[in-house]
């Protein structure tokens, strides 16, 4: 998998874990939905400050996003 795709499923993840919309995670971010929907199907890369934004509104770390994104990767 690859390091788009491996972010947006983590991301996906996480939303799901905290039984969060995409329109939830857009209020909670300021992020535009188009983005954070192309985020989460792997098309579009987040910047450090979309990964700070995304990981607020998920309220975890970024790093915890990566740390997930890594073990996919891996298979």
């Amino acid at each position: 998998m690859d390091i788009l795709k491996a972010f947006g499923k983590a991301v996906k993840l996480r939303r799901v874990e905290l039984d969060l919309t995409q329109e939830n995670v857009v209020e909670r971010s300021g992020l535009a939905r188009s983005f954070v929907a192309s985020i989460e199907r792997g098309e579009k890369a987040a910047s450090v400050t979309s990964i700070g934004q995304l990981a607020k509104a998920l309220d975890c770390n970024p790093s915890d996003i990566w740390l997930v994104a890594e073990r996919l990767m891996r298979g």
